[in-house]
């Protein structure tokens, strides 16, 4: 019986040994030996530096194919800035998840392959959070349903994130921990690494841009049971499918999603490229079409691979959604909303466009009648999709539960960020140091959870020279890199050497930003692998920089697609870069030597900064360049502008904005500052256009637009050129709606409500309004559309103080009130009273309004004492400030 038992127990042994060292990642053949070739290829395009030494390790069976395949499809950064090491490490975690977790063998080969095995989800940065989430979600999932597991996950990201606005860059998981929140392309990262964790598929899926509204959104679909689901990142709902973006989802014109390597599942392909599959999933969503798009030349005849770039209406901008090539009979086709597109088509620098309606037509032809030079002045009208959205049923018992869960969340959250540094700390830790006490609270407070660093960083700053010097690098980075920055990169770029003027070095020398890369210790690294001899010599002579840069770094379009930007010491390794990551290479190299350069933020053209201005610098060209050669010729844009109602000053990306069209006939936006466009600051006509700005000779495109409340814009497209030393006049039109402000439901003004101030005694609107027209709106706390009206309100302060009616804010119950933070909105207009909705306001203005879904915030109205309503909305929609204005500007 004993020799029977050991027996078994060595076979039960030899099976796992075996399970372990000899199964197959990809079971079909077929597959198998298509991601061989792709990564040999892979191989083959990059042999510079040891990048693929992982493979000369003792591997199983199991961990070489599922590292051939991430290498075969992972962006360039990941294979030139992670070591081998850290994705065996991965392989290796996603593998304990399948074998621990009870679904784990439920789970299709190519669901895993695609949506667990890879750590990367969009472009951000990666860390170790899979082999640190695991650890915290193991226990607390492995006995729920995959359903019940995917909410649960969700809950445990809201315990550590919430939403908050941000730059472009996308923290890394942990990174997102460490700050306590993100926006919602960085929520949505973290929820599906977490997912990821512990075995359960998972995608983001991002609309581009919204059609009835500016701006754009991110959330996650996760499998379960042969079926994806869709949840709001760090918004915990009782039940999938449901989350504050099923109406805007419902409008949508398109949602997307990459699925890293070749992907062959059932949705509309977009795109294949060398690292991703990009599908179109607006069919989850909301009721689609398919059009065709056929290209024609000035004569009529089909265009063979022309470029046809589907664009949205969004940001004063027609934003290229999805972008598809002609057959050889000049046809190419989409999928989307049932809303209105721009197609603009393209190719050999000649051009055309027109507007697509899906749903109303199938079929469209644009002719590339234009070309470089021709001047025109088009109106169009865009009309978005209408709401269809369908909301999950949801108990009573679940709703409750959900709230009381989310309490508890916010509380375990608030526990860790009151860890953070408060200002009177940060006054008391720089009065110690003796640093300036302004500029240290504002630094450290933004800071969060990277406090101890920032301060370890300070701590080391001795000199007068030495303190102003570390706290202006603390205040040229971004308030995201105080909060995820490395105490050796900041020391590494306090050690540049001063070779230029004072103000130079600290823009353009000293300052470790170029970008939107993660930020490294890069002139350490260049100090060590550049002769001495190599960067005298570019010091004395910039362009021989130039020279190396263009003739020694390969460029491919294709290497790094869905990765963030390879880092200097990446590219240097590899001699291989895309071009936005060459050009940060390029900068951060030439700053290590203590040569001033630049990325123009406007044009995203790479400069070398001199006393006498900013010059042009081409790494494309291989030949010997003189400087003469690369300034460019230049003109002047001067706009006259008739102020139009509640619009004295229209605001870039608001209102207008301008880009030129590339020599192949497409659009380049110019990125102008955009301030924060809550707040309404930013560039503005006045400050652009009025007096005039300088350009670029060539040709361009102004868009203006006005967005109206239903979503739809009326915009107008205006191409001019600028000629060498000339100024080009033009004018800049505010299309205007020219219907009345109609009536459009009723409301009872003697409804009441508990104002914050009355001490628990209701009070009608009349009562606390007066006569005359007032604003009711119900508040969703912390819910992003809520901040994202507040925030358009306060942009708006001095016209709604001007108008001088009440506004009253409600909150649906006294504990949402008590997660309200009005300092997050400073600026809100002095005549807003806030009170507690008991008295059920929100349900009737759902009920006299017919809107569709009553739970869904913010919700706002303006109406009368007698009884009138003039406008309403509900949901997500930026800028409701302005709507407001131009509604009471009509009364």
């Amino acid at each position: 019986m004993r020799h029977t038992t050991l027996l078994s127990g060595i076979i039960c042994l030899l099976c796992l040994l075996a399970a372990c060292g000899d199964s197959h990642f990809m079971t079909d053949a077929s597959y198998r030996s298509r991601v061989e070739r792709d990564f040999q290829q892979k191989k083959t395009l990059m042999p510079q530096g040891d990048l693929f030494t992982i493979f000369d390790t003792s591997l199983s069976d199991y961990e070489r194919e599922a590292l051939e395949f991430l290498y075969a499809y992972m962006p360039l950064a990941d294979i030139a800035d992670y070591s081998g090491e850290f994705h065996l490490m991965n392989v290796r975690a996603s593998r304990q998840a399948a074998d621990e977790m009870p679904w784990g063998k439920r789970i299709p080969e190519d669901i895993f392959r695609h949506f667990v095995l890879p750590v990367r989800v969009n472009n951000e940065h990666l860390d170790s959070a899979r082999v640190v989430f695991y650890k915290e979600l193991k226990d607390r999932v492995k006995t729920l349903s995959l359903q019940d597991a995917i909410l649960e996950v969700n809950h445990w990201c809201h315990e550590k994130a919430i939403y908050t606005p941000s730059d472009a860059r996308t923290s890394s998981p942990l990174a997102t921990v460490r700050t306590a929140y993100g926006r919602c392309g960085e929520e949505s990262t973290f929820l599906v690494a977490a997912l990821r964790s512990v075995g359960i598929p998972a995608r983001q899926v991002y609309t581009p841009r919204w059609a009835h509204t500016d701006d754009n959104h991110a959330w996650v679909e996760a499998w379960a049971d042969g079926k994806w689901y869709f949840l709001g990142a760090c918004e915990p709902e009782p039940v999938l499918n449901l989350g504050w973006f099923n109406a805007p989802a419902s409008r949508g014109m398109l949602m997307h999603t990459k699925v890293f390597g070749r992907y062959e599942g059932a949705e509309e392909v977009m795109s294949v490229t060398p690292t991703y599959t990009e599908i179109n999933v607006i069919g989850n969503y909301a009721p689609t079409a398919k059009a065709s798009v056929t290209v024609v030349d000035a004569g009529g005849v089909p265009v063979d691979s022309a470029c046809v770039e589907f664009k949205l209406y969004n940001y004063a901008e027609f934003y290229t959604v999805a972008t598809k090539y002609t057959s050889a009979s000049g046809i190419c086709g989409l999928t989307a909303g049932k809303g209105d597109m721009l197609v603009w088509a393209s190719k050999d620098g000649h051009f055309g466009f027109a507007r697509l309606s899906f749903g109303k037509q199938s079929e469209l032809t644009v002719k590339l009648d234009k070309k470089e030079g021709d001047a025109f002045a088009i109106d169009m009208d865009i009309v978005p999709p209408s709401e269809t959205a369908n909301l999950p049923e949801v108990t009573p018992e679940q709703r409750a539960e959900n709230d009381r869960r989310l309490a508890q969340e916010d509380s375990i959250r608030n526990a860790y960020t009151a860890t953070f540094m408060t200002e009177d700390a940060a006054r008391a830790f720089a009065r110690r140091y003796k640093l300036d006490e302004d500029a240290v609270a504002g630094i450290l407070v933004a800071s969060r959870g990277n406090h101890k660093v920032i301060c370890d960083f300070m701590t080391r700053l001795r000199s007068e020279k030495s303190k102003k010097g570390g706290i202006d690098l603390l205040q040229r980075i971004s308030a995201k890199d105080l909060r995820d920055v490395r105490l050796e990169v900041l020391i590494d770029h306090m050690l540049s050497n001063v070779r230029t003027g004072a103000e130079y070095f600290r823009k353009y020398v000293r300052n470790p930003r170029v970008s939107n890369e993660m930020l490294t210790p890069y002139k350490a690294f260049f100090r060590k692998v550049v002769s001495k001899e190599d960067a005298e010599a570019y010091v004395a002579q910039p362009m021989k920089l130039v020279e190396w840069v263009a003739g020694n770094i390969r460029v491919d379009k294709h290497c790094n697609l869905g990765g963030d930007p390879i880092s200097p010491e990446g590219v240097w390794r590899t001699r291989l870069a895309d071009a936005h990551s060459r050009d940060i290479f390029f900068v951060s190299m030439a700053r290590s030597m203590g040569i001033p350069a630049r990325i123009d933020e406007v044009t995203g053209k790479v400069q070398l900064m001199k006393e006498e201005g900013a010059l042009d610098v081409d790494l494309d060209c291989k030949d010997t360049v003189f400087m003469e050669e690369l300034v460019p010729q230049k003109g002047r844009l001067v706009a006259e502008y008739s102020p139009v109602k509640s619009l004295d000053d229209p605001k870039y990306y608001s209102h207008f904005t301008l880009s030129k069209v590339t020599p192949q006939g497409r659009l380049q936006l110019l990125s102008y500052d955009e301030g924060d466009l809550d707040m309404g600051s930013g560039t503005t006509w006045s400050s652009l256009l009025k007096k005039g700005t300088v350009l670029d000779a060539g040709d361009y495109l102004l868009v203006t637009g006005t967005r109206l409340a239903s979503g739809g814009v009326l915009s107008r497209l205006t191409e001019f050129s600028i000629n060498p030393g000339q100024t080009t006049r033009l004018e800049l039109v505010m299309r205007e709606s020219k219907d009345e402000v109609q009536v459009i439901g009723s409301f009872n003004s003697e409804s009441l409500f508990t104002p914050l101030q009355a001490e628990n005694s209701e009070q009608s609107l009349l009562e606390a309004c007066g006569r005359g027209y007032f604003v009711v709106g119900i508040l969703g706390v912390n819910q992003e559309p809520t901040n994202h009206a507040l925030r358009d309100i306060a942009a708006f302060k001095a016209g709604l103080e001007k108008w001088g009616r009440k506004m009253v804010l409600l909150f649906p119950n006294e504990a949402q009130y008590k997660k309200f933070r009005p300092d997050e909105f400073p600026g809100l207009p002095s005549t807003i009273i806030y009170g507690i909705d008991t008295s059920g306001i929100a349900a009737q203005i759902a009920e006299a309004m017919k809107l569709r879904h009553k739970e869904t915030l913010p919700v706002f109205i303006i109406a009368d004492t007698f009884n009138r309503v003039v406008f309403v909305s509900q949901g997500y929609t930026i800028g409701l400030g302005e709507q407001l204005m131009k509604t009471v500007e009509g009364l």
